[in-house]
């Protein structure tokens, strides 16, 4: 019998930078096991070219990805998600959609690199460390049991992911 795949959505405001790269990091570290989305509240319309070269340099896929609403995941024929996760502390506060399917959910706040200053070097600097947080929260969500862990349990450990290293914000609990 064939394992489940879980559907992912990482939702941010501007869906140009955090949650395209979550959704690239999950596309090939949870390949086979998860089917990664990203999406935000106010999409900026592109993605930011840093987050797409941070990807690119370090072999994450990057074909496809486009900043869109979360309302195309909203529809009733969008993919029912497992899981949605916000990376920003705005979209964690804003009304979200009602998710078909009751998701599990979590608020794993970063940093934007998207508003980082300074140089090229700088940013780029910036990029790399979200890439590093959303790829630790990433690596422990992936090797969770899934299949044997409580939903209670599951919410808990989810939850305390986004309380790791580079946590934005306290409030880490449902999104």
């Amino acid at each position: 019998m064939a394992d489940q795949v879980y559907n992912v959505l990482f939702l941010c405001t501007g869906n140009s930078a955090r949650s395209i790269m979550a959704e690239s990091i999950l596309r090939k570290d949870g390949a086979g096991r998860f089917k990664a989305f990203s999406a935000g509240s106010a999409p900026k319309g592109a993605v930011h070219p840093l987050a797409l070269r941070t990807l690119e340099s370090l072999d994450y896929p990057i074909n496809g990805m486009r900043s869109k609403s979360w309302l195309e995941f909203a529809a009733p024929d969008a993919p029912v998600m497992d899981f949605v996760f916000t990376v920003c502390d705005n979209a964690a506060g804003e009304a979200c959609p009602v998710w078909p399917g009751q998701p599990m959910t979590a608020h794993w706040g970063i940093e934007d690199p998207a508003e980082a200053q300074g140089t090229e070097l700088e940013r780029q600097a910036a990029f790399m460390t979200a890439f590093r947080y959303l790829k630790n929260r990433i690596g422990t969500f992936v090797s969770l049991p899934l299949r044997s862990i409580d939903r209670l349990s599951l919410g808990a450990r989810l939850r305390e992911i986004g309380r790791s290293d580079g946590a934005t914000s306290s409030r880490n609990d449902v999104a």
